[in-house]
């Protein structure tokens, strides 16, 4: 709790928190902004709203949101003496890699959280939708919470080891993109890939891509496998990559 504590620390004044709240947000707007611009309502009211922004944020912004904040989280530990006083720290690696970790992931879902809220109020005082956003779409963001969280994982791992804040978002671009057109070719299968984890989530219940608009038991029990194997085999090889530097010994 001590290592997580210390993360939390960290994040009074970090920049983390308007990318948590601003990206969401404009993707949410830039999905409306067509029929807001026409003076339109959506054709199938919610799902349509649903669907273009939720849909596209899945494709690749979540992918880089998740890599900024992974990047924002050890940024600090990347400056000056800051990385050899973590290093020579008493703290057991493994419990870095997760305080790191978890972190992420809790910005990730915060941001996810912000996502509906956002949708329901362009639903609401955009459009006036009538009712709410179905259930579904709120259980489909709830699991989107679990399969983000190896992405956020990776992301930390990459932002550890690569000092550049650049080069882990580059990486999260490239491979959302071709963890998308694996889905297309090979269906679940590509449930491997922690990208192409978060961007099937997100298109649960959409019809769009490979999703047949249906939610099954199958499609949850395969993503909440791999959300829940995925960080276990990530954080693990992370702490034993780290265990052998030079700097940790």
């Amino acid at each position: 709790m001590g290592a997580i504590s210390a993360e939390l620390l960290k994040l009074k004044r970090s920049l983390a928190w308007p990318v948590v709240v601003l990206l969401p947000i404009v993707l949410v707007l830039a999905g409306a902004a067509t029929q807001l611009s026409r003076g339109t309502q959506p054709e199938n009211g919610w799902d349509t709203v649903w669907l273009q922004s939720v849909g596209f944020y899945g494709l690749f912004p979540l992918a880089i949101g998740i890599a900024i904040l992974g990047s924002l989280v050890w940024r600090v530990e990347h400056r000056g003496s800051n990385w050899n006083a973590l290093m020579s720290s008493p703290t057991p690696t493994l419990r870095i890699v997760v305080a790191k970790a978890l972190v992420v992931a809790g910005l990730t879902a915060a941001m996810q959280i912000v996502l509906v809220f956002a949708v329901i109020a362009i639903g609401k005082l955009a459009f006036g939708l009538p009712g709410m956003l179905p259930g579904q779409y709120l259980g489909i963001a709830v699991l989107l919470i679990l399969a983000t969280v190896p992405a956020a994982a990776l992301q930390s791992a990459l932002s550890l080891f690569l000092r550049s804040f650049a080069a882990p978002v580059a990486v999260a671009l490239v491979a959302s993109g071709i963890s998308t057109a694996a889905l297309m070719a090979l269906g679940d299968a590509a449930l491997g890939s922690p990208y192409g984890l978060a961007t099937r989530t997100t298109l649960l219940g959409t019809g769009a891509f490979i999703d047949n608009g249906t939610v099954t038991a199958g499609d949850v029990t395969a993503i909440v496998a791999a959300a829940l194997v995925l960080p276990v085999l990530i954080v693990g090889l992370t702490a034993k990559v780290l265990n052998r530097r030079d700097t940790r010994s």
